[in-house]
This record gives C-alpha cells, structure tokens and sequence, in this order.
C-alpha cells in the first residue's frame, strides 16, 4: 500500500478497479489527481517501469498561457492553479518557477498575430503586453532588439519539474485511496462484444494479477499504439526524436523570463544561471515505434539537425556565441497530423479512453487535459470544448495510414511556430478522399481544401488547380518538392490579416448564389439511415426537434449531451422504405435519414451510436458518407433549372420547405432536400457516387442560361455567416446550450416527449439565461473580420467573436459571439439595446452594430422562393450601435 510518503505499491494488483490508468508520466499522473480529486478513488495507475520514464522525465517543462482559443487557455489556467497550491497540499514542490514569458515578433505580420492572443488572452483574464524594442531590452538586457518589431510579453508564464510534479500528484491520489504500481506492465486487455459491432473494455491483464475494470486510460505518450494496439484500434502519433541542449553558467541571465523565437523556431529557457535552447526544426529525425525498455534512455544528439536553431539562438541572445553546452538532451516525444493532442473514448471500444500524443506540450497541458480526462471518464464527457482534441476527429482509416501521419506529423512540426492565420491548409497527405465530380471541379478552377482527409472545393480560380500528393519535405527528405506548385502559391496568398487577393472572387461566388444560382459539393457530408424497430424511440430520445412527423419531412435539430449542451446540429429526414439503392435504402417500417456536417461527420455518428448502445435499441446504422454525393443547388434560378431536369412538381405545395422526396434527376435517382445552408431557394441532391458526374454536368448545362456558378466552402461560410445559421464548433459547441445560442426552436419543449438535455435546458430557461450569442456587424465596410475579436460594450469586455467573415450582400464584415453582463444577471434585449459597442481587433476599437437577428432576409422569404423585396429593408434588425 502507500505510504505517507507517497511511495509505489508492491504485491498484486486489485482484483477490480473503476478505472485503471496506464502510463506513469504527465498525463497519466495528472489523471490519477484530478479522478481523485472528484471522489474517485478506487484507481490504479500502471507504469512499466517507473513514475517519469519515457518522455515525461526528460521535458523543458515550459508553461505559455497565451493561446489561440478560450479552452486552451482554459486547460493550461487548470495547470498553472494546480501548480501553485501542490506544494500546499502534499508538502512537495513541484518546481513551479513563475519567471514570465516573451514572444518575439520580427516582422509586423507576426506582431499582429501576437495582438490577436493578446486580446483573447485579455478576454480569458491572462495578463500581457506588448513591448517595443527598447522595452524588451530594458526587460530582458542580454536579447539583441535590433531586428524585432515588438514583443509580446506574460508574466504568469513559467517552468516546473517533471519529477517533482508528478511525485506530488501521486502522493495527493495515493493518500486519497489511489494505488500505483510500477515495474508492472499491461500485458493484455479484454474486451466484450457490444451493439453495432462495438466492443467494451472488460479486464487489463498485469504479471502481477488481472484488473476487471470499465475505464481504461492509454497515457503512455510515444508508446500510445503498443497499448492501443491490445483492442485493435491505432492513435494517429508518429514518435520523433525531440532535443535540447544546456548552456553553461551565463552572468546576468538570472530571474530573466523564457523566450520564444517563432521566426527562428527557438525557444530560450531559463535553467538557474544558465538556459536550455530548443526548437522545431523542419527536418526531424523519426523513429519506428519504441523499444518497450526505452525508459529513461537518451539519443546521441545529431548536429546536423539541431544546428540550425543555432544561429537563431545566437542572434536572440549574442552571449551564447562565447557560452559553453553542458549537457544535451535527446529524446523520443510524440507528434500528431494537426498538433493536437488525441483524447477522449473510442468511438469503438468503449471504456478505452486516449489521453497521449502531446506534442511536446504534455506538462503545460496536463493539468488541464487531466482534469477534462478524468470529466470525461466520470460524467461521460468533458466540460469543457475539447473537440479539438478528440480522437473523433480524425477518419479512421487514416490513423491506420503510416505514411500518411507521418506526412502530416512532419508538417506540423516544421509548422509549429509558424504564424497562426484565419486561413491554412496543409500541404502534406493531401487526396486521401476525393468526391465523385472531384475531377469536374478541378477542371473548373476550384482550389481545395482539406476537412476530415476529404477535399473539398475552397473557392474557384481561373484556371485547373490540382493538388498534388504532397510529403511536405519528402517525410524524411531536407528539400521540399512541388516549389513552384500553383496550388501552394494560392494557399500562400491566405497568409495575411488583410483581405487576401482572392477576396474578389469569393465575392463574385456569394453574389453569384444571392442573385443568380450557384452549386455547392458538399458530399463530405456524413451520411447515415437509422432503421429498425426502435428507430423511432432512437429518435425521439437522441434529437432535441419533434421527430413525431410523417414521412417526407426534413428536420433542423441538435444533439444534446446531459448537461442541454450541443453535441451536434444536423438535419434529419423522416422516411421510409425505399428502391434498395444508396440514396432509398430498402428497410421496412420507419427509418431517419441524417445528414451530417463533414468535419464532426464521425462524432456525430459516434454520439448517436454510443446513446443506441447504452439504451440498447434494436436499430441499424446505414453508413453511406463514401458511396454517395451531395450537390447544392441554391439560388433564386434553382427550381427553374432542377425542374428542367425532372418530371417530379418542384412547387411549394408539392415540395414545401423542409421536405424530401426520392425523384429523378436527368433519368437518375436521388433523393432531394429542400433546405438550405446559405439562405436560398435550392435544393441538396443526395446523389449515388455513380450518377454524381452525371447529374452535375445536366444541371450545368441546364443553368447555363441562368448564369450557374461553381462555389465553395469559403462562399459557404460567408453566406451561412450572412444568413445566421449556425456552424458547429464555431457558433455552437459542447459547451453551449440551445438557449444560448437561439436554437430554442429545435427543442420539443412543448411536447411531454424526454429527449437527452430536456432536463438541463428546461433548468436553465426557468434560471435565465446568463450568456447569449449575438450578432455585429462593423460599421467600417473596409476593415475584415477573422475572429477571435474582443467583444466590448461601454468599455467592458463582454466576450470574444467565435466566428468572423465579410458579409457582401450587406457590405460589411459581420461576427458571431457569446456575451456576458459584466455584474452577471441575464441577457436580455434592455443589455443588448442599450450601450455602445466595439470589436477589439489585434488592438484596434471598431464601432459596431448589434442585431437581435441576424441582419440579411430575417423574415426568411428567400428560403420560400419570395425575391420582391429589397435587400435594404433587412438591415432594419440592427438594435444599437
């Protein structure tokens, strides 16, 4: 057992436990905590070896509290409080060394980029400042000023140990009742067959005895896959060797605080008298997956590779030039595709819970992401947004790609310090899925994006635009192929914080889909047929709208979690039966057609299958996103065009608004919905993948006459932004509730039907709501909009804008956020009314107008085929500016 002192349990391991942990470094530590911080005790932590071994030991330990988004900052608060009450409550320190944090911006673009997290940062309560050349001298005496444009300085950043960080979380769970045992390696874990094919965890098998458990939380870093690899799953994580060296005793560097270089892709760590210099440099060194005795081992370290934060390390800091290296430190750490970390349960094996590949980011994080971790195995999910770092984000398949993780780990991790812009695409792994009229779009111009490894139709050029496969730099190559690629030239012309080159074109596309017709691809969508005997009882109890409609209905609805949080918005269409083909399925009796947004495609159906399997319906699960195309048409010309196409009636009262029917388009088959995503008449065609090139050629043809349009997804955002119609994850998330972000009409509150999050929602309408999404638009028609704005009323800070785009039907660049009375009490339109607002952006105050509705077609005749009016009279919703 454990002593006072905190030290490892011998003997056998417990015949059960609620949850067993394995990995004894950051994350697995940082678990154990906080699972017993919330009551939860009967834990066992398992290390192979002992407490730190693999990456955990050998880490900088550095702690940035500015990010990019408010859950990040979130996470890493969690950390920084942690730190500072440890020593209290276990009687160790766990090094925590509060010497602040300086970001060094050598070009205007970069200091802006700083003013941006300095503004969220100011929204989330973290201190910072932005420092000229002469300020950042006077703060830090020994940095060469003389190339930097600014500095972005914040003083509650710091450094802690790994050792003694982990021996005090240990000891606070062990005396609360935790139990860990090293030198006691998982050797097997067994699983139980359970619904849809999916399987639950049932036992962990040790040399020291067999643990039953339910919860399994694979923390073991770099060695993810060998744990996950025991219930047949893959964590999409490539290990790489990660170095830094120590310098010898440097006068005057005491008490100075750490540095981060972006453009030199360098850091600076104060170490005592002396600093340790790393970096991410662009052609690391991989490893094949890790010798299972690799505990406390080191790499030689290879000049070749690190040399080059050398010179960037010299030029910040001109001492080091004449400063000796102590010591060097080599070792493996974990990389990602998207440099997040992977968390949260298996959408296949329940009770297997990820929690690894941090990306060198495991300390500054684990606090934080221990505490979600530990949320998310108690209560079913997180509190906070951590869809960023759920593992559902990522297409299975592709976590099974070898080389296409380490194509995509490559490129993050030469790209981790580059400048964070509104729009980026990768490079690397690309034409992993492609739709069926890929090859038509490419022809026409149209520049890809990457979501969820399809491509997907950014915007259109002029001209054919492949996107070739790329490695980034060849995986392991020091040479980037493709220099001269077209395709990279355009993504490079995103790079700005001002209206990029292409801006103009998106325009033509958005006016293009108000005032004529345009067609949108948006097969990535995820396509799935609940069926079965309890399909409609699924329905009822999983979708927050009225599923009690009759067949040929096509539903706006949310998916709660227990907490009335939006776990996903969708629509869902009331059918039955049909031909036995990909877009009528044969089925008998009842069945719902949903349509999922792309990019949360497989959380959206890994939610819906965990409810099935929980409340074990008797229903099936149709897949059918990879053999099925989904085309837009949206526009005033639309029905004109489709019902050139089609004997079926397009009319109102034959095809109302919010319906479906299976009908023929140019002699095939599809199943068309009447709704729509940018505020138009149109209709989607859910189209076989074998008739999708030849139903987009016929309804080309046939709007040739009408001027159609190719559009993309950058189109998309603006219109839907324009329009008010939410996008989850940006608009809404987890963390919001329907209430907040004026869904209340999805919800069949006045029904007696339950539905998962009534309760919760039902509580907060009769509370009040404290916090409220609301729209603004610039009054300034010139100045863009990228999120991420400060959100300001009378001085105060009320919130942050989530989502930003430039509105061109209204002239002006419109934002979306969530807003706070300061002194607390509801929202309410008196708030909202009343006071003058701005929009901070990277520092500068922009008056804007707030709407109670969104400001373009509010009384949504557009959607009914009404065009008689003028665009002018919806900007009459504006409230205050």
């Amino acid at each position: 057992m454990k002593d006072k002192k905190g030290s490892s349990s011998g003997g056998s391991v417990p015949e059960y436990a609620d949850v067993v942990v394995v990995g004894g470094g950051s994350l697995g530590c940082n678990t154990l905590y906080h699972l017993a911080k919330l009551g939860a005790t009967n834990t066992v932590l398992l290390e192979a070896h002992k407490l730190t071994a693999g990456t955990t030991w050998h880490t900088a330990g550095l702690l940035w509290r500015l990010r990019p988004n408010d859950t990040e900052i979130a996470l890493i608060n969690t950390t920084r409080e942690m730190l500072c009450r440890l020593e209290e409550e276990t009687g160790i320190n766990p090094g925590w060394i509060n010497n602040g944090g300086l970001f060094i911006a050598s070009s205007e673009k970069r200091l802006k980029e700083y003013q941006r997290l300095q503004t969220v940062g100011r929204v989330n309560g973290v201190e910072s400042y932005i420092l000229g050349p002469t300020e950042t001298r006077d703060l830090y005496p020994l940095m060469n000023v003389k190339d930097i444009t600014g500095t972005l300085y914040c003083p509650g950043d710091g450094t802690m140990d790994p050792a003694g960080l982990c021996q005090a979380l240990t000891r606070w769970a062990t005396q609360a009742g935790a139990r860990v045992f090293e030198e006691c390696p998982v050797t097997e874990i067994r699983t139980q067959e359970t619904l849809l094919g999916g399987r639950r965890v049932t036992e962990v098998h040790t040399p020291r005895g067999i643990i039953k458990t339910n919860a399994v939380v694979n923390a073991t870093g770099c060695w993810a896959n060998d744990i996950a690899g025991l219930v047949g799953v893959e964590v999409p994580l490539t290990p790489m060797k990660h170095a830094y060296v120590v310098t010898e005793k440097i006068p005057g560097i005491e008490n100075m605080p750490n540095v981060r270089d972006h453009d030199a892709s360098v850091y600076l760590r104060l170490q005592g008298d002396a600093l340790s210099v790393g970096g991410y440099e662009v052609n690391p060194i991989f490893l094949d997956r890790l010798d299972k005795d690799f505990s406390f081992g080191l790499y030689e370290l290879d000049w070749d590779v690190f040399g080059a934060h050398i010179e960037g390390a010299i030029n910040r800091v001109p001492v080091l030039e004449s400063t000796g290296i102590k010591s060097t430190v080599c070792g493996p750490e974990s990389f990602t595709p998207d440099h997040k970390p992977v968390m949260g349960e298996d959408p296949n094996v329940e009770g297997f819970f990820h929690c690894a590949g941090f990306n060198s980011s495991g300390m500054m994080l684990g606090g934080g992401c221990g505490d979600q971790m530990a949320r998310w195995v108690l209560h079913g999910r997180p509190d906070l947004d951590m869809f960023g770092y759920d593992i559902r984000r990522y297409h299975p398949p592709l976590n099974n790609n070898k080389a296409w993780v380490a194509a995509r780990s490559h490129e993050s991790y030469a790209k981790n310090y580059s400048i964070v812009f509104p729009h980026d695409e990768p490079l690397a792994g690309r034409g992993q899925r492609k739709s069926a009229v890929h090859q038509e779009l490419e022809n026409a111009g149209c520049v890809f994006q990457e979501r969820h490894g399809w491509e997907r139709p950014g915007w259109f050029a002029s001209s054919p635009m492949p996107v070739l496969p790329y490695d980034w730099y060849g995986a392991y190559e020091t040479t980037p192929p493709h220099a001269e690629d077209p395709y990279k030239a355009l993504l490079f012309n995103d790079y700005t914080f001002d209206f990029p080159s292409h801006h103009s074109q998106i325009h033509q596309e958005c006016l293009a889909c108000r005032e004529r017709v345009a067609i949108f691809d948006m097969s990535y969508f995820g396509k799935y047929f609940l069926t079965g005997p309890d399909a409609q009882k699924a329905a009822d109890w999983i979708f927050s709208a009225n599923m009690a409609r009759q067949p040929g209905a096509t539903i706006y609805t949310c998916m709660l979690n227990a907490k009335g949080g939006v776990e996903a918005d969708l629509t869902v269409s009331v059918c039955e039966g049909g031909s036995g083909s990909a877009c009528d399925p044969a089925f008998e009796g009842r069945g719902f057609y949903l349509a999922a947004g792309g990019a949360a495609a497989l959380q959206n159906l890994a939610h819906v299958t965990k409810e099935i399997r929980k409340n074990k319906w008797n229903v099936s699960l149709l897949d059918h996103t990879d053999d099925m195309s989904l085309l837009s048409v949206q526009g005033r010309h639309s029905r004109t065009i489709l019902q050139e196409l089609t004997p079926d009636d397009l009319g109102n009262d034959s095809f109302p608004f919010s319906s479906h029917k299976v009908i023929t388009v140019a002699g095939h088959t599809v199943r068309a919905l009447r709704v729509s995503f940018v505020g138009e008449l149109g209709w989607e065609l859910h189209v076989p993948n074998e008739s999708a090139a030849a139903v987009y050629h016929a309804v080309m043809e046939a709007g040739k006459p009408w001027g159609i349009t190719n559009a993309g997804y950058r189109a998309i955002d603006s219109l839907s932004c324009e329009k008010g119609y939410r996008h989850w994850h940006g608009d809404v998330r987890p963390d919001d509730t329907p209430l907040e972000a004026g869904l209340a009409f999805t919800c069949k509150l006045k029904t007696d039907t339950n539905f998962l999050g009534r309760v919760a929602v039902e509580r907060q309408k009769a509370e009040g709501i404290k916090r409220k999404l609301v729209t603004l638009t610039l009054q300034d028609s010139t100045q863009p909009l990228w999120g991420l704005e400060a959100i300001v009323r009378d001085g105060q800070i009320v919130g942050y804008a989530r989502r930003a785009e430039y509105a061109f039907a209204l002239g002006r660049a419109i934002a979306y956020g969530y807003v706070n009375r300061p002194e607390g009490g509801a929202v309410n339109k008196e708030f909202l009314s009343t006071g003058r607002w701005h929009l901070e952006s990277m520092g500068v105050s922009l008056p804007a107008t707030v709407h109670l509705r969104p400001p373009f077609d509010p009384k949504n005749l557009r959607l009914k085929g009404d065009y008689e009016y003028v665009i002018e009279t919806e900007r009459s919703s504006a409230l205050v500016s």
